[in-house]
C-alpha cells in the first residue's frame, strides 16, 4: 500500500479522528485520549513501516 500524509488524513478523519494542531509538517490527529503524529511531506510518500506502524496504533488495520 503506497499512501502520502494527504491521504492518510483523509482516511483517518472518516473514521472518526480528529485533527487538533499542526506543529511543522506533523499533523496531530486526536480520537479518545490517544494521539497520533502524521507526517505530512507534500506528495511524498511515507515509508512502509511508518505507515503501517500508524495504521495499527488507528486501529485501522
Amino acid at each position: 500500500m503506497d499512501m502520502d500524509g494527504k491521504e492518510l488524513l483523509k482516511l483517518m478523519r472518516n473514521n472518526d479522528w480528529e485533527e487538533v494542531r499542526v506543529e511543522g509538517s506533523h499533523h496531530i490527529m486526536k480520537k479518545g485520549n490517544k494521539e497520533i503524529s502524521v507526517p505530512v511531506h507534500g506528495s511524498k510518500s511515507i515509508k512502509k513501516g511508518l505507515l503501517n506502524k500508524i495504521l495499527k496504533d488507528a486501529g485501522l488495520k
